[in-house]
């Protein structure tokens, strides 16, 4: 209403000879869209000789069709995105009867005759949301409500909800076999600590869950020199799995974790295979409730990302150290596998109960002033905003190839890679996450987090989303 009045006060000084105005709630002028305003017979009524049209595609479509029955030359002003603004990068051309034309140097206005406007798609969301209330009903009057997600994770597919949940009280836990995490929020290791280091800062307890700094059997010193270097939207790092060793882990770190209301998970690294084993072995013998197998650190020199290179090494770990735990297993992958589906499924097929991807990539920085690389070790992990697309086409791709076992061997995905806002987190469940975990972007803000949950929630709320599995995995065509 206000934004009507507004509108309405801006146009007193306006010198039109008819002027009509319409509003969605009718506080000023006509109540409704332009189509209460204007049709057809109403164009030629007025005698008008042309019609200008800027706006949103429907309403341009519409005014297009109106204009032609009326027998009147019609200009529509398009929008599209570019990058350039000067015809070079082709980013802006739209489909026209002369081929693509670019809208920002043969345009923006076009003659209407040569555009064509496409039938708009309808929204997924919507109609799995119309999906649930016809299932819902059919529930009700005797039938079998109908399970609105592809299947994934333990008892119930894809790590959904146990709850019932309402669109004005949305349930944003997630359970992964067994396991309820009161959020999809993670602190990912290598990032968080053991999740007390950011209490006086932040309630932590309102994270779903805490993955540990990444661990192994002896304590370690990490690597030599410089360990972070900033780049634009990232960071690099090679800190080289500095940490007590699992045993000081247990007895000092792990405890303070419990304490914690938020799913404490031991990201289990190591050197060798009997290493990781021997490793497992203690940490099943404690309360933490999910071991992380951490085959894909791109910074150190034995074991790490060795092991996730390939389906046959991938397959060797998990399935020795699967034998020693019974515990949720979930293996953390590196995105720089040549094969990294055919990996996640190995994995899963030696009994991985979970993948979480993707790990750091690996890059090269050079100092100029002194034309040497930046690290001892040369390469090292590149994380942050930077590298949120690709890891969300790793996500795409690893829940499609998922999705083709039989649904008792699925598993749900930790998504992992760039995340910075609540927007990442929708778009990582929509590829198919279950949970989604944060690393280098707390750095930059700590608060990355907690803004996520607050924002996933006000999303839901105001799409009518009862609860994950209503848009989990719905970007694709299935």
């Amino acid at each position: 209403a206000r934004f009507g009045q507004d509108v309405a006060r801006f146009l007193e000084g306006l010198k039109a000879r008819g002027l009509t105005i319409t509003t969605d709630d009718g506080s000023v002028g006509i109540k409704g869209m332009i189509t209460a305003a204007i049709d057809a017979e109403k164009i030629r009524q007025q005698g008008y000789s042309a019609v200008y049209a800027c706006g949103p595609a429907p309403m341009l479509a519409y005014i297009k069709k109106i204009s032609e029955e009326a027998g009147v030359q019609c200009w529509i002003s398009m929008e599209a995105r570019m990058a350039c603004g000067v015809g070079v990068c082709l980013g802006c051309v739209i489909p026209t009867a002369q081929g693509n034309l670019r809208c920002c140097k043969d345009g923006p206005v076009f003659d209407s005759k040569l555009l064509s406007f496409p039938k708009p798609e309808g929204s997924r969301i919507a109609a799995k949301l119309a999906q649930t209330v016809n299932s819902g009903n059919a529930g009700q009057s005797g039938g079998q409500a109908e399970n609105i997600s592809a299947g994934q994770g333990g008892n119930k597919p894809n790590g959904q909800a146990e709850n019932s949940c309402s669109p004005e009280s949305p349930d944003l836990s997630v359970t992964v076999k067994g396991v309820k995490f009161k959020n999809p929020m993670i602190g990912s290791s290598g990032t968080f600590g053991f999740g007390t280091e950011y209490a006086p800062i932040f309630d932590v307890n309102r994270l779903g869950g805490i993955s540990s700094k990444g661990l192994t059997l002896e304590p370690r010193q990490g690597n030599s020199g410089i360990r972070v270097w900033e780049t634009p939207s990232g960071l690099m790092n090679s800190i080289g799995l500095q940490n007590p060793g699992i045993p000081h882990f247990i007895q000092h770190e792990l405890p303070e974790m419990m304490k914690l209301d938020a799913v404490a998970i031991a990201n289990l690294s190591g050197s060798s295979l009997e290493s990781y084993v021997e490793g497992a072995k203690l940490l099943e013998k404690t309360d933490v409730p999910v071991i992380e197998l951490n085959i894909s650190c791109p910074n150190v020199s034995a074991g790490g990302a060795a092991f996730g290179m390939s389906c046959s090494s991938a397959s060797t770990v998990v399935t020795a150290v699967r034998a020693v735990t019974k515990k949720p297993l979930w293996v953390k992958l590196t995105p720089q596998s040549p094969e990294l589906n055919q990996v996640a499924l190995a994995c899963i097929e030696a009994g991985a109960d979970a993948i979480s991807l993707c790990n750091s990539f690996q890059g090269v920085a050079i100092d100029i002033e002194s034309g040497r690389p930046v690290f001892d070790k040369i390469k090292a992990g590149f994380g942050g905003p930077a590298v949120r697309p690709i890891a969300v086409r790793l996500i795409y791709e690893l829940y499609e190839a998922i999705q083709s076992l039989p649904v008792e061997k699925q598993v749900p995905i930790v998504a992992i890679g760039g995340v910075a806002q609540w927007q990442d987190v929708v778009e990582f469940v929509m590829a198919g996450a279950s949970l989604v975990q944060v690393g280098t972007n707390t750095f930059a803000n700590p608060f990355t987090m907690i803004e996520c949950i607050d924002g996933l929630e006000a999303y839901m709320k105001r799409k009518g989303i009862c609860c994950l599995d209503q848009i989990r995995g719905i970007a694709h065509n299935n």
